[in-house]
C-alpha cells in the first residue's frame, strides 16, 4: 500500500556496514602503502640483487600494469560482480606480493612487480564500486572520509615501516608484509560485504581494452621516460605520444558503439562527472608532482635528512586529512556543499602561490608549516572528485565509474609528476651552471654526486649554490603547480548541469541492464 507524502512510517535506514567497509578501506590502505614501502627499500634491492640499470623497472613495471588493469577491473566489477572482482584483485596483488618476495634476480622481480601491479589496479577501484553500492547514500561522506584517514597515514609511515623493515628484518618483508594485512583484507571482506549479484551476458569490449591499454602504456612510458632516459624531443618520445593520441582517439570512437564499453560514453553526458574527472585528473598531477619535489628541496636546501624530509611533509598530509573528513561530514548536511569544489580549488591555488615564500634560508619549521593550505585544497578537491563521480553514475555504473576518476588521478599524477620534473630540473641545472660552471654542474648532477651525505661534506660556496639551485628548481615545479590549480578553480566555475543529473544513486536510474548488486535487498533478506 502506497502512502502519500508525509504520512506513514519513513522508510528504515540502512544499517551502516562497518565489518565490510573496514575490510574494504584495509585494501586501499594496502595499495597506498605498498609503494610507501617499497621506496625506502630499493637501495637494499640492489644491493642484494644487483641490476641497477634495472631499478627504474621495479616500479614501472607496477604502474603499467596497475594503471592499464585500473578500468578493467572497475568494468569486471559491473559485468560479473563487483565482490567477485575485488577479492580476486586482492588474491593477485598477494600472489605477486609473495612473488616478489621470492625474487632471485632484478628481472625475476620486475616480472612479479608487473603481476602484483596488475592486481593492484584492482584494489581502490573495486573498494570504491563496492561501497557505491553497499553504503547508503547519506553515509558515503562518512565512508570517503575513512579512505582520507588512510591515505595520508599511509604515505607518512610508510616509507617508516619500510626503513624499519628493510633495516631489521630485511628487504624481503617489504613484499611479505602485504600477506597478513591481504589476509585481514579477504576474510572481513567475504564476511562483511552481502551484495545480490546477477552476471550479465554480454561481450568483453575487446577493442576497448586493447585499444585503452594501449594508450595508457604509452602515456605511462611517456610519464616515465620523458625527460630521463630520452629527451622531451627526441623520437622515442614523440612516437609514444603519437601512439598514446592515436590509441585514445580510437578508442573515444570505438566505445561509442559497443555494446558495454569499459568507459561508457554515457557517463561523460553528465557534466557534473565530466567536471569532477577533470578535477580529479588536475589534483593528482599538483599533489604528485609537489610531494615528489618538496622532498628534494627540504633535503638538498634544508639539510633535513631522508625520513626527516618525509615528516617535514606531515602539516600537508593532515591538511589533506582535515579536508577530507570536512568535506565528508558536510556531504548532505549542509545547505553550501556545492561551494566545496570552489574551496578547493581555491585553497589549491593558494596553497601552490604561499609555497613561493620558500628559499634558500626559509626555516625548516617555517617550509613544514607552508604546505597544509595546499594539502587542505587537495583533500577537499580529490573527496568531492570522488563523491560527485559516485553521486552522478547509475548503480549498473559504478565499477566504471570509479575507474575512471582512479585512472584519471593516477595519468595525472605520472604525467604532472614527469612534466613538472623536467622543468626542475633544467632550472637547477641552469641556476647551476650560472654559478658553479659547466664543469662542476655536469660533475654535481651526474651519477650519484648530488645527495644530502655527499653535500654536507662540500664547501658552504658550493652548498650554498645547489641550495639555491633546488630552490630555483622547486619554483618551476611550483609555477606548474598553482597552473593546474588555476585551471581546476576555473572548472569548479563551470555551470553544472541541473541537479536532477546527480540522482544516479538509485536502482531505477535509466538503464537498459537491471541492476546487479543491490544492498538494499541484501540488507533486507
Amino acid at each position: 500500500m502506497n502512502h502519500p507524502a508525509g504520512d506513514g512510517p519513513e522508510p528504515a535506514r540502512r544499517p551502516f556496514p562497518r565489518l565490510g567497509v573496514f575490510g574494504l578501506m584495509l585494501g586501499i590502505f594496502l595499495s597506498a602503502l605498498d609503494g610507501q614501502i617499497l621506496s625506502a627499500a630499493l637501495p637494499t634491492v640492489v644491493g642484494d640483487l644487483g641490476g641497477v640499470d634495472h631499478l627504474s623497472w621495479v616500479v614501472t613495471a607496477y604502474l603499467l600494469t596497475a594503471s592499464a588493469a585500473t578500468p578493467l577491473w572497475g568494468k569486471l566489477g559491473d559485468l560479473y560482480g563487483r565482490k567477485g572482482a575485488y577479492l580476486a584483485s586482492v588474491v593477485v596483488f598477494l600472489a605477486g606480493s609473495a612473488l616478489s618476495g621470492l625474487a632471485q634476480d632484478m628481472g625475476q622481480l620486475i616480472a612479479f612487480r608487473a603481476l602484483q601491479g596488475l592486481g593492484g589496479g584492482g584494489l581502490m577501484v573495486g573498494a570504491i564500486s563496492v561501497m557505491g553500492v553497499l553504503v547508503a547514500p547519506e553515509d558515503r561522506g562518512r565512508s570517503q572520509s575513512m579512505i582520507g584517514i588512510m591515505m595520508p597515514v599511509a604515505f607518512v609511515g610508510g616509507p617508516l615501516l619500510g626503513g624499519f623493515l628493510t633495516d631489521h628484518i630485511g628487504w624481503r618483508w617489504a613484499f611479505y608484509v602485504n600477506l597478513p594485512v591481504g589476509a585481514v583484507v579477504l576474510l572481513a571482506t567475504t564476511a562483511g560485504v552481502r551484495l545480490h549479484s546477477e552476471r550479465i551476458k554480454a561481450r568483453v569490449d575487446v577493442a576497448g581494452v586493447a585499444l585503452l591499454t594501449t594508450g595508457i602504456l604509452a602515456l605511462t612510458l611517456l610519464g616515465s621516460w620523458g625527460g630521463t632516459r630520452y629527451p622531451w624531443l627526441s623520437p622515442q618520445t614523440a612516437a609514444l605520444a603519437a601512439v598514446a593520441a592515436a590509441a585514445l582517439a580510437r578508442f573515444v570512437r570505438t566505445e561509442r558503439r559497443a555494446a558495454e564499453p569499459v568507459i561508457p560514453p554515457r557517463l561523460f553526458r553528465n557534466r557534473s562527472f565530466t567536471l569532477a574527472q577533470g578535477m580529479s585528473f588536475l589534483s593528482g598531477a599538483v599533489m604528485l608532482a609537489v610531494i615528489s619535489y618538496l622532498p628534494q628541496y627540504l633535503q638538498l636546501a634544508r639539510g633535513a635528512s631522508s625520513t626527516a624530509g618525509g615528516m617535514l611533509l606531515l602539516p600537508l598530509m593532515l591538511g589533506m586529512l582535515a579536508a577530507q573528513l570536512t568535506v565528508g561530514r558536510m556531504t548532505g548536511k549542509s545547505r553550501h556543499e556545492h561551494l566545496l569544489p570552489v574551496a578547493g580549488g581555491a585553497l589549491m591555488l593558494t596553497g601552490a602561490l604561499l609555497l613561493f615564500l620558500l628559499d634558500a634560508d626559509t626555516p625548516t619549521p617555517v617550509a613544514s608549516a607552508l604546505t597544509a593550505v595546499l594539502g587542505a585544497g587537495l583533500g577537499t578537491a580529490m573527496q568531492t572528485a570522488t563523491l560527485t563521480t559516485m553521486a552522478t553514475a547509475a548503480p549498473r555504473d559504478m565499477g566504471a565509474a570509479a575507474g575512471t576518476v582512479t585512472l584519471l588521478r593516477t595519468i595525472g599524477g605520472t604525467l604532472g609528476t614527469a612534466a613538472l620534473g623536467a622543468v626542475y630540473a633544467g632550472r637547477m641545472d641552469d641556476e647551476l651552471t650560472t654559478r658553479l660552471g659547466h664543469t662542476a654542474t655536469d660533475r654535481l648532477t651526474g651519477g650519484n654526486a648530488l645527495s644530502p651525505d655527499s653535500l654536507a661534506e662540500m664547501p658552504d660556496a658550493v652548498r650554498a649554490a645547489v641550495g639555491e639551485a633546488v630552490t630555483q628548481g622547486l619554483y618551476g615545479v611550483l609555477a606548474g603547480a598553482a597552473a593546474l590549480a588555476a585551471l581546476a578553480f576555473a572548472l569548479t566555475w563551470v555551470r553544472r548541469g541541473p541537479a536532477a543529473e546527480a540522482v544516479a544513486a538509485s536502482p531505477v536510474a535509466a538503464s537498459p541492464v537491471p541492476v546487479r548488486e543491490s544492498a538494499e535487498r541484501a540488507s533486507a533478506s
